[in-house]
């Protein structure tokens, strides 16, 4: 019998994925919810896994289809099975029960990483985000990344975001194009200065192990979202700091003069323990009352805020600690809903 708290995990991960697009991670982590697992080392894991195995802390449902996912990737399981295939529950499933048996080391090693989910479509709101920035000061940004995973949005103004007819950002490389409402952002090109990120389990891009990784935790059934990271694979350095972010962020927060010191994160913040949240909050607003208009702070997130859909993109700046709400973003970028600074 699935214990209470697995099948909730795993069922609430189910109504997410629907709602983001996903019918076949619906069905599969449906499955997980429902159907009697294999007795494996994997279940024993997952059924007495230490801490909140939920979507919102430790997010064990997306490791588990992941290490799936990686396993397919890799070419070792689920061909006919897996997405552009269309499978019914009793196929899946026998499919996946066959796996976690064959695979059942690889799939504990797997799962004991936190999810590592880049996605490369969020530089569309950090792009945005950008343009307010520079427009606001006029000066150029020393960029600070929370929770950069692989550093696939680190080069963010180097992408390009389209919409409708025109282009913020590079045409040369990746160009995004979210399905846009709403005003449109400034026009202000930023310019950086320095930039630099932060992740506790950083993963390098240009390292195939690791680049698997980034690429197994997006969903097999949007082949896009695959192809989009692979493209800023090819692009990236793999320059992420390994460390706690708030203690690394502290050693980042004296002023230089000249820069705007933008600070941000997209669908990471939500993940830091309720002290590091607090400790960092405390630490950006000590300095934000101290910044001045020749060394001025920006703090960006697009993160959850309890409504939907989608997340909130929240830009907060100093000297003056104005909040700016930006509208409402896609956790994955498919939309962004602008209703900020143009």
């Amino acid at each position: 019998m699935i214990p209470e708290h697995v099948s909730d995990a795993f069922s609430f991960q189910s109504k997410a994925c629907a709602d983001l697009g996903s019918p076949f991670m619906e069905q599969l982590c449906g499955l997980f919810a429902e159907r009697k697992w294999r007795d494996t080392q994997a279940k024993h894991v997952v059924f007495n896994w230490v801490g909140n195995l939920s979507p919102s802390a430790d997010s064990v449902p997306l490791r588990m289809a992941s290490a799936l996912h990686a396993l397919h990737l890799t070419k070792r399981a689920f061909e006919g099975v897996y997405p552009p295939e269309n499978v019914t529950d009793d196929v899946l499933w026998g499919a996946v029960c066959d796996m976690m048996t064959r695979e059942d080391d690889f799939i504990c090693e797997w799962i004991k990483s936190a999810p590592q989910t880049n996605e490369v479509r969020r530089s569309a709101a950090i792009l945005a985000a950008g343009h307010v920035v520079a427009k606001l000061f006029g000066l150029p940004l020393r960029t600070s990344e929370l929770g950069a995973s692989g550093g696939l949005n680190l080069k963010w103004d180097q992408y390009g975001l389209r919409i409708g007819d025109a282009l913020w950002g590079s045409e040369n490389s990746l160009v995004l194009e979210p399905d846009w409402t709403g005003l449109l952002p400034p026009k202000t090109a930023p310019i950086i200065a320095s930039r630099a990120g932060v992740d506790l389990n950083p993963l390098d891009p240009t390292d195939p192990t690791d680049a698997l990784r980034l690429q197994a935790y997006l969903w097999p059934d949007q082949p896009g979202r695959l192809e989009r990271t692979r493209a800023a694979i090819a692009v990236a350095d793999g320059n992420v700091d390994k460390a706690d972010a708030i203690d690394w962020l502290s050693h980042r927060m004296a002023p230089e003069t000249g820069t705007v010191h933008f600070i941000y994160h997209t669908v990471a913040w939500q993940y830091f323990p309720d002290t590091a949240q607090a400790k960092g909050r405390a630490m950006i607003e000590a300095a934000g009352a101290k910044a001045t208009p020749d060394a001025p702070i920006a703090w960006f997130g697009l993160e959850t805020d309890g409504k939907s859909p989608g997340g909130a993109m929240t830009l907060r700046v100093w000297p003056g600690d104005v909040t700016l709400p930006l509208g409402r973003a896609d956790y994955h970028g498919r939309w962004i809903d602008w209703t900020g600074e143009t």
